[in-house]
């Protein structure tokens, strides 16, 4: 019992820590239509720092539906958001990247929808690409941004 007892604990503890670090920092929000009841429609503008790559954030803003539906969590954002990483200081490289990676994802509506951001190393440029994008678990989305930040040649990727 105590065994079952400890390593539900530990699942738990590995399930927190994993929800922990996809957290982004909320930068703010800019309201777009007023709501009578619920929140506001709004776009809100978060920061995801690159859990592999120190010293590299990206910004990402997306729309957010308001209303009864938005403040309860049942109404789907539209697919469209934009992104903008920046090198935030020293760049270093916690392990060898793989050539593409899912680095964050953060659900859009109750069930199908999820934003999700890919980095893609441009090994001969020396140069990280971050690709956002929305999907659908039945169809993806045509809506995308990319944005780049390259990597002084005296530090080069490390690739797996």
């Amino acid at each position: 019992m105590r065994a079952l007892r400890a390593a539900c604990m530990a699942a738990a503890a590995l399930l927190a820590a994993g929800t922990c670090a996809a957290q982004p920092d909320k930068i703010g929000t800019v309201d777009t239509a007023f709501q009578w009841i619920g929140r506001d429609h709004d776009i809100v503008v978060e920061a995801y720092d690159d859990p592999l790559v120190q010293g590299v954030t990206c910004y990402v803003s997306r729309a957010r539906t308001g209303g009864i539906k938005g403040t309860l969590g049942l109404a789907e954002d539209r697919a469209e958001a934009s992104i903008a990483c920046r090198q935030v200081g020293p760049i270093a490289f916690a392990q060898p990247l793989k050539a593409q990676q899912e680095v964050f994802s953060e659900r859009m509506s109750l069930l199908f929808k999820r934003l999700r951001v890919v980095r893609m190393v441009d090994a001969k440029r020396n140069t990280l690409v971050y690709l956002s994008y929305s999907d659908k678990l039945i169809d993806g989305s045509p809506q995308n941004s990319v944005t780049a930040v390259p990597v002084d040649r005296a530090t080069p990727i490390p690739l797996k």
